[in-house]
């Protein structure tokens, strides 16, 4: 399974929420920049950024510094937040970004994630941000009237390869992820699902190699010191073969 340790920006920071509350933001890196370059020599192949102003705003807002980090360091980057127009797809990627994350736009306008699939298939993410099961947009500002799972087979017949799942309830709370969510997720679609929000510990990061999930984000927990970045990489690497999960 791939650990992807993230960075979300809001006014030029990184920074933490709870449940996807913006009013909850706080500090928890001096620079992005350098909380990059320190996932990466702690052995992560793939970070996960989010634009959250540009989230907010449905515009890039914070593109200047994601790029910083692009030149700064060797991993993989994936890039959401305010992607909402084939301009911005291609400004990213032709910047060197690997993946993009469309959000709002797969409830808002399922012809442009067809778009930007049709474009670069294997780059492209969609994130499914359920509260109670339905779908959030806009920064987690609004809450739609559809189901997680319909959204996930939605996307999956317009060709999306990669699903990140976040129930809202569970993220920067370090309480477990939603275990009976992603693995009801994982059995709808033949997407590969990448559970974000809730990783807490390395049991955390046991369980969902036990669902046979394609990627973690971690987030808070390595910020606040209950998840060791190299060590989550280690166990997500190897719990599959060893069957050593079972005891943590």
């Amino acid at each position: 399974m791939l650990i992807l340790p993230a960075i979300d920006l809001k006014d030029g920071t990184p920074v933490r929420l709870y449940r996807g509350d913006y009013a909850t933001a706080h500090q928890v890196a001096e620079s992005a920049v350098e909380t990059a370059i320190g996932f990466e020599k702690a052995g992560a192949k793939f970070i996960h950024m989010v634009d959250l102003d540009g989230a907010k705003d449905g515009r890039m807002v914070n593109s200047d510094l994601i790029l910083e980090v692009r030149r700064s360091c060797g991993v993989k980057i994936e890039v959401g937040g305010g992607i909402r127009s084939m301009e911005t797809v291609e400004y990213y990627v032709e910047h060197g970004i690997d993946r993009v994350i469309l959000g709002s736009a797969a409830v808002r306008d399922p012809d442009f994630v067809r778009e930007v699939v049709k474009n670069y298939p294997d780059r492209t993410a969609v994130s499914i941000d359920a509260r109670d099961g339905m779908v959030s947009a806009d920064g987690w500002t609004d809450t739609s009237e559809v189901r997680y799972i319909d959204l996930a087979k939605r996307m999956e017949d317009i060709g999306v390869k990669y699903i990140i799942f976040t129930d809202i309830s569970k993220d920067g709370m370090l309480s477990g992820p939603n275990l009976t969510m992603l693995d009801e997720l994982k059995a709808s679609v033949r997407c590969s699902i990448i559970a974000s929000g809730g990783v807490a510990n390395l049991k955390d990061i046991i369980n969902l190699t036990d669902l046979d999930i394609y990627g973690a984000i971690c987030g808070k927990a390595i910020y606040s010191g209950s998840l060791d970045l190299k060590q989550a990489i280690e166990v997500a690497h190897a719990a599959k073969h060893t069957g050593k999960g079972a005891n943590l």
